[in-house]
């Protein structure tokens, strides 16, 4: 299943907006804050699709029956990009594990790249929900590869794969690639410049919320 937030009008519009403005994209702190609230968005509509159990409170007046998680899912994200978003999904998440992938395009001589995954630190995967959060879908390599490590290391219950924008060829990628995995999308653009960056997109950001790297 594919969740396009932009399909729907709310607030959540109105802030992905501020982080395609290359003028308010001048506050590298308001970038962040502006994808960590797109991670409580998203966490929010995850939350709608998992499964509850009931479970007896007691108050200081009686007994509430109330549903609950029955599981805590697992909140991934590939360095150092994606870590507003995870925030965002560890704010409502709040008692949640997390997983942490470096992972990075390696540009040839002739201008190609390959993805290089240096490390992950992660908790137990097996029978857990894996959420993967990365602010940018391009070509969509990226997410593979680490979804796929992943996967080959542990038995994972339910994949779903958070993005703040993708390219159309990055879905399609993905879908290919990973058929069981629900992806959760603020925006989907169509093209794609010759490096591999989403247009009209936002830009790198990475850059946008922790500043230009050498």
């Amino acid at each position: 299943m594919i969740f396009d937030l932009s399909k729907t009008k709310s607030i959540a519009n109105t802030f992905i907006a501020e982080m395609r403005d290359e003028n308010i994209q001048k506050d590298s702190m308001r970038f962040r804050k502006n994808l960590e609230r797109l991670g409580e968005f998203f966490a929010y509509e995850i939350s709608k699709t998992l499964a509850y159990t009931s479970k007896e409170i007691t108050t200081p007046l009686g007994l509430s029956q109330c549903d609950v998680l029955e599981q805590q899912p697992i909140l991934a994200t590939i360095l150092r990009a994606g870590l507003p978003l995870q925030q965002g999904l560890l704010n409502i998440f709040d008692q949640a594990d997390c997983c942490f992938i470096s992972a990075y395009r390696k540009v040839k001589k002739n201008g190609n790249f390959i993805i290089q995954m240096d490390y992950i630190s992660t908790p137990d995967l097996d029978g857990k929900i894996l959420i993967m959060a990365d602010p940018m879908l391009a070509t969509g390599q990226s997410m593979v590869i680490c979804c796929k490590e992943l996967i080959n290391q542990y038995n994972i219950a339910e994949l779903h794969i958070v993005a703040a924008i993708a390219s159309t060829e990055g879905v399609v990628h993905v879908r290919a690639n990973l058929p069981k995995a629900k992806l959760w999308l603020g925006a989907i653009d169509d093209e794609m410049t010759s490096k591999a960056y989403i247009v009209p997109g936002l830009g790198d950001a990475g850059d946008l919320a922790y500043g230009k790297k050498v």
